[in-house]
């Protein structure tokens, strides 16, 4: 770094861009004995940690009351257009999630990688912190041109994250089409920010906030965002890459991506939607609630029928993506109505879901990891019993479940209900079509959740508990100590915020009093939320948590009490049927039968069915996205027709190609002239 001359330089924003060059020096390390495991994990990925508590600790500071924006010019860039850095309270709360989860993810992936083919461990540590100050520069830039610099650097480092074991053809295509994704999303972002210098040429976020568009053109920018931040959040149509690199990654890669890159997408979003467009017309909450509620449906309908533990949590990823997206929504459409209280709880719900899912989607994505390193099995259908073998990694995977499910008194809960209370208090939003309509968000939410709970069941019980599915579980091992001091981390955040809600939501305040001039009520106590009024709806975790450990103790009394201690222990009830095996269990496919049935239109099936006299017999169903075959692969064969169709062009010849530039340079001087 030259040099940092500010227009308003000060301590929090300075510390910041210290602590994302310190990422990017502790990636640079990883190559001085890049295949030393000991010195990358044991020593670098620690600091990596430490450095992401700084961030979200600068983070913290910012959404404090009284803080001042503070930005700054960058002597990076082109010599007529340096980088400008901006901390708001909008940035610091994504700073905080993006270093609170980070700082997990980081002290589990230095007990979780080892030795192996693929990239050296140098080598990934250098791709993982330039991911990470990747995505806290695209949160701290204020002109599109850094925006766009890092948010390319985002892209290209976490596809190398992705393929780190490249040799293997499926993960190469699994990247290959994340690759695509992101640039096509990207350009999209490139238009929109073409669109909102509003021919002032001048590519800082101040002269986009100061531009006048007129409402065509503002309406192009909005749907481009939506296009390009849909794009790489997992937005329905745009979700097909996050079924195929979920898997492919490393578990904590397929953390940081779910539970950060995404929610850098979110960002994106609201800082486009709220702070340089300044909102908009009704419709632009219509749209982005329709496409929230449809892809929150999508993704947990299709998170149902899973059979790969990692494919099952990349449609969860894409289900709450939705919610949040559908929060968003119905903020811009409050916000349109100038209904400032109801826009800033549904943004709250929004934001506020954001951080739970960075925390809960993390938490398991990384216990999948210790799961795949103990078995070396994806796939659900040979899988069970490992509460015995990995208690610990059991013991914390069910906080992150119970959060994922929205059962109180986690974190999970407290969003959803916000939101939940957000759309009841839609009847009075002055326009009749959409009291009609919206109200009806909180049907598919309420189903959306409870599909979420389903959801659940099924990947915890079918890895968890029962008895092993295959011999080789037996020697399954618990994680190590450096992994569970991961996964715990990210289990406390998520008992806090379910047990404190009123914590989260003082964060929030600051981004909602910025973004809208108000921010939701308080509740009565600090352990107490009321966000709409206390008469009509409030939650206390704390005082639930300690209803539940009343009820249990007294149970626990009362039984003691009535048997005076006395234990009977006696084999479960076998249905009758004395020979039972592992093989008779619930299966991962039986978990989905349900829902294959009932949602049968959402997938594109296709079934093998033995015949009753087949002597033998073979089942196997397939299930697809019918979006893939009718529009990916249709549109895969269109480009390729146009490829071949144009390749008449490439006729070898340099005289053919200086007569192509020099016509194109006749043109391109027409236009000007």
């Amino acid at each position: 770094m030259h040099g940092v001359s500010a227009l308003t330089t000060t301590t929090a924003l300075t510390a910041l861009l210290v602590l994302v060059a310190s990422w990017l020096l502790i990636g640079a390390l990883g190559l001085v004995q890049s295949n030393r495991i000991g010195w990358v994990a044991r020593t670098l990925f620690p600091l990596g940690a430490l450095v992401a508590l700084g961030v979200a600790g600068m983070g913290a500071m910012s959404l404090g009351t009284g803080f001042a924006a503070q930005t700054g010019v960058l002597a990076f860039g082109l010599p007529d257009m340096p980088f400008h850095v901006r901390l708001d309270a909008l940035s610091g709360f994504f700073l905080l999630l993006l270093g609170s989860a980070g700082a997990g993810i980081s002290i589990f992936a230095a007990g979780y990688f080892r030795h192996g083919e693929g990239t050296a461990p140098g080598l990934l540590c250098l791709q993982y912190h330039v991911f990470l100050a990747s995505m806290a520069l695209v949160v701290l830039a204020d002109d599109a041109y850094l925006f766009m610099v890092a948010w390319e650097t985002m892209a290209l480092s976490s596809y190398f994250l992705v393929t780190t074991q490249h040799r293997i053809p499926e993960i190469q295509r699994a990247g290959f089409l994340y690759l695509l994704m992101a640039h096509v999303g990207a350009l999209a972002l490139l238009l929109c920010f073409g669109v909102l210098h509003g021919g002032s040429w001048l590519m800082t976020f101040d002269s986009m906030r100061a531009a006048t568009l007129s409402p065509a053109w503002a309406a192009a920018a909005f749907l481009l965002a939506l296009f390009g931040f849909g794009a790489k959040a997992g937005l329905v149509p745009l979700h097909v890459w996050l079924p195929e690199a979920h898997p492919a990654a490393p578990s904590p890669v397929s953390a940081m991506m779910s539970g950060l890159m995404l929610k850098v997408a979110v960002y994106g979003m609201l800082r486009v939607s709220f702070d340089l467009l300044h909102a908009g017309p009704w419709w632009w909450g219509m749209l982005t609630l329709a496409v929230g509620l449809g892809t929150a449906l999508f993704g947990a309908v299709f998170a149902a029928v899973q059979t790969d533990m990692k494919r099952l949590l990349a449609y969860s990823s894409i289900e709450n993506i939705g919610l949040i997206f559908a929060a968003l929504g119905l903020a811009l459409l409050c916000y349109a109505f100038n209904m400032r209280l109801l826009a800033a709880l549904a943004l709250t719900a929004a934001l506020l879901h954001a951080l739970n899912h960075a925390l809960f989607k993390s938490l398991l994505f990384l216990a999948t990891g210790s799961v795949l390193h103990a078995t070396h099995e994806r796939s659900l259908g040979k899988l069970g019993g490992l509460i015995r073998r990995m208690p610990w990694v059991a013991a914390l995977a069910l906080v992150g479940t119970l959060s994922l499910a929205g059962l109180p008194p986690l974190n999970g809960f407290v969003s959803e209900w916000l939101l939940l209370q957000a759309f009841l208090s839609t009847p009075s939003i002055p326009h009749a079509f959409i009291n009609m309509i919206v109200p009806l968000g909180a049907a598919v939410v309420a189903l959306t959740a409870a599909l979420a709970g389903y959801v659940m069941v099924k990947f915890y019980g079918v890895i968890f508990l029962g008895q092993p599915r295959e011999p080789s579980l037996m020697q399954a091992h618990d994680a190590g100590w450096l992994e569970r001091v991961g996964l715990a981390w990210l289990a406390l955040g998520c008992i806090f915020i379910g047990v404190f809600p009123q914590a989260a939501l003082d964060a929030i305040a600051g981004v909602t009093q910025t973004l809208l001039g108000t921010v939701v009520q308080r509740g009565p106590a600090p352990w107490w939320i009321a966000p709409v009024a206390q008469a009509q709806a409030s939650y206390s975790g704390l005082w639930l948590l300690l209803g539940m450990a009343g009820v249990i103790a007294m149970m626990f009394v009362l039984v003691r009490r009535m048997y005076h201690g006395r234990v009977r222990r006696v084999p479960p009830w076998n249905c009758g049927y004395p020979e039972l095996t592992p093989r008779m269990q619930d299966t991962a496919e039986g978990f989905g039968q349900p829902i294959r049935h009932m949602f049968g239109p959402f997938f594109r099936m296709e079934r093998e069915v033995p015949a009753a006299d087949d002597p033998a017999p073979r089942y196997r169903i397939q299930i697809d996205d019918h979006f893939w075959h009718g529009l990916y692969l249709p549109l895969a064969r269109i480009v390729g027709w146009l490829a071949d169709a144009l390749s008449m062009l490439q006729r070898g010849r340099l005289a053919v190609y200086l007569m192509y530039s020099f016509l194109t340079l006749i043109v391109l001087l027409v236009f000007v002239l």
